[in-house]
């Protein structure tokens, strides 16, 4: 990458951001000019973004990185001054995009939203591209001619419709022809059929969690679990004795809303005793179960937009973000159901990758729950390309608050779309017989989700220790 001249500047909330991402410019051989603030006292944003945005406007630097708590406000005060075109970018696409179409000048970044890992990653990727095509140069310069007052909307129509007459040739970036290319294969890909679902039943285990979807019927199930391949298990509280060949497999889970303090500590103390994987609660809880659990080899996994789905992604990403500082591992967050029944599939993927990139940051295992039961097979498949294009390590069933559980139909769906990839599929609900987890396993799930008590595991007696 080619040096450049940088003005860099930041408020208070965004100073110790800016402070990493200045030695990190410098470190790799960019001359930066530091517009400030200098500490962790309030400032105005609108002030430094003014002076980052003269420097850039009086051609004094070729660029300006500008971070204050969402990166928007500064990104609307540099718009105010000649010249600058800021653009804010949470992600390496938005990056690039703001630089290859619009040439932007000027990047903003909110650091409540992003770390310095992700920062970094945005920062290289929108020094190193450049505005090359025709026809977004040309929409530069409308911008320009916006600012100059001088655009005359009728004109550029009529020159629009000249300049593309039929039999003339657009030049295509190589972003757009790796979208075609996308879209292409997902119109040829194979229609199979797939296994058909198995049938719900009922169960009265007062601990469950998925309606009484649960292996408590039939407890050699769980051996046969592990014997198939199973990296993770759900398990419900109030159990007690599992032998620990069987602990390694468990997620020791408690997501009801009428959930006590006092139970989330006896989770966390069963986890502890008995060497599970995790415990999985609540986000109320997590500084709660890191504490109870620290010292200790179990792990604390949490949800993000449970179980709606519904919330906004600067919302996931920010709960996503508290969760990992107070002790979360691993993150399940359930994406925005409506936004991808309504075809909004920006919005969708926006959501999930702004949920991924915080977790990267945070070194924690993301999982994107898509309800499947709620979705028709065609936004199943939808929301597994969306998940693994924004480079989510599992995609899983549902959530246990919706109508239905995890089907082979629906694990073997999903499987199929991410095959090829390091991503797992995870299978959480209605699994109840060996039959069921065996239709599963084979289906292509590589962790199952399922309400098998401690208890049922040692009344199985399928292990001893040794």
């Amino acid at each position: 990458m080619k040096s450049h001249k940088i003005a860099l500047g930041s408020d208070h909330s965004g100073y110790e951001l800016k402070e990493k991402i200045k030695q990190y410019l410098e470190e790799s051989g960019h001359n930066v000019f530091d517009c400030g603030t200098f500490s962790t006292d309030a400032v105005d944003y609108p002030a430094i973004a003014l002076k980052v945005a003269n420097l850039i406007s009086e051609k004094k630097y070729e660029k300006g990185i500008i971070i204050d708590g969402a990166g928007i406000g500064s990104a609307m005060a540099a718009n105010k001054v000649d010249g600058v075109r800021a653009a804010l970018c949470y992600d390496v696409s938005t990056a690039r995009n703001s630089r290859e179409h619009n040439d932007a000048n000027v990047l903003t970044l909110g650091a409540g939203l992003i770390g310095f890992a992700l920062a970094k990653q945005i920062v290289d990727i929108w020094l190193s591209t450049d505005c090359t095509v025709d026809r977004h140069l040309r929409r530069v310069k409308m911008i320009e001619d916006i600012e100059k007052k001088q655009l005359d909307i009728t004109t550029q129509f009529k020159e629009n419709a000249a300049s593309l007459g039929d039999n003339e040739l657009i030049e295509i970036s190589q972003a757009d022809l790796e979208k075609i290319a996308q879209k292409i294969a997902t119109m040829f890909s194979e229609n199979n059929t797939i296994a058909s679902s198995f049938q719900s039943a009922n169960c009265d285990n007062a601990t469950c969690i998925d309606c009484g979807q649960c292996a408590d019927k039939t407890p050699e199930t769980v051996q046969k679990f592990i014997d198939l391949g199973i990296s993770r298990l759900s398990n419900a509280p109030g159990g007690v004795g599992a032998p620990k060949e069987f602990s390694k497999y468990i997620d020791h889970t408690l997501l009801k809303p009428e959930a006590t303090q006092a139970q989330v500590e006896t989770l966390c103390q069963e986890a502890v005793e008995f060497g599970f994987a995790s415990v999985c609660i609540n986000p109320a809880y997590v500084s709660l179960a890191r504490e109870l659990t620290k010292n200790s080899s179990v792990d604390v996994c949490t949800v993000v937009g449970f179980p709606l789905g519904a919330n906004l992604p600067e919302i996931k990403a920010m709960e996503t973000r508290r969760a990992i500082r107070e002790g979360a591992k691993e993150i399940d967050m359930v994406i925005n159901i409506g936004a991808l029944k309504s075809g909004n599939y920006d919005l969708v993927l926006r959501d999930i990758r702004a949920v991924v990139e915080a977790c990267v940051d945070g070194s924690a295992i993301c999982k994107v729950i898509i309800e499947a039961a709620l979705l028709t097979d065609d936004e199943k498949i939808k929301a597994c390309e969306l998940s693994k294009q924004a480079r989510a390590h599992y995609v899983k069933t549902s959530t246990g608050f919706a109508k239905g559980g995890a089907t082979a139909h629906d694990v073997a769906l999903m499987s199929k779309v991410v095959s090829g990839t390091s991503m797992g599929v995870k299978a959480a609900g209605g699994i109840r017989t060996y039959e069921d987890a065996q239709e599963m396993i084979e289906a292509g799930a590589t962790r199952l989700g399922a309400s098998a008590g401690v208890k049922i595991v040692q009344q199985a007696g399928l292990i001893t220790e040794s």
